[in-house]
């Protein structure tokens, strides 16, 4: 399968736009498992539902009038994991804009089904600190986008950095201390 789908990310490049319809159903799952992942971690307000972020991610990495270079699938993936990041940031902005009500908390009606305290993570909040991160380790930041917004277990991660599993397990501890300490609350 992973053949096929690399043929179909070249078949994409050089223009072939029928490649684009094959492609799809060949990633859909996996493509919808990561915005499953993704979006488990977004707060209780969140309106965005997996079918809708997979659907977006996917025309923005093949509806482009500039033809894409995916050297592989893993390059794929990780831009899908990168589109799905900005659909998701884009979507926060959006609900946040005052003209939409952004700075009214929605309150759920039904009492049966509080939203926990304290579990709702803020996007914005962690695009700014992963722009920070960044700044200082381009790599670690990498390493949290595809861990944290696409859900890849630490292994398929560093493959996908071309680094090992210890380097990775390192790298992420370091990036994890790094956002606790960038997110916490001031005192």
């Amino acid at each position: 399968m992973s053949s096929d789908v690399s043929m179909l990310l070249s078949a994409i490049q050089h223009g072939d736009s029928g490649a684009v319809d094959e492609l799809l159903p060949l990633i859909y799952n996996q493509l919808r498992e990561m915005a499953r992942a993704k979006l488990a971690h977004e707060s209780a307000g969140q309106t965005l539902q997996a079918t809708a972020l997979v659907h977006e991610a996917y025309l923005r990495l093949v509806d482009t009038p500039v033809a894409q270079k995916w050297h592989s699938r893993k390059y794929f993936f990780a831009a899908a994991a990168e589109a799905m990041r900005r659909i998701l940031i884009e979507s926060a902005r959006r609900k946040q804009a005052l003209k939409r009500g952004g700075d009214l908390d929605r309150i759920d009606v039904s009492l049966s089904e509080l939203p926990e305290t304290g579990s709702a993570v803020n996007v914005l909040e962690i695009d700014e600190a992963l722009t920070r991160l960044a700044a200082q380790d381009a790599q670690a930041a990498e390493l949290v986008k595809l861990r944290f917004f696409t859900g890849l277990p630490l292994v398929e991660a560093a493959e996908m950095l071309d680094m090992s599993e210890r380097s990775a397990r390192r790298l992420w501890a370091y990036a994890r201390s790094f956002l606790l300490e960038e997110l916490s609350p001031e005192d």
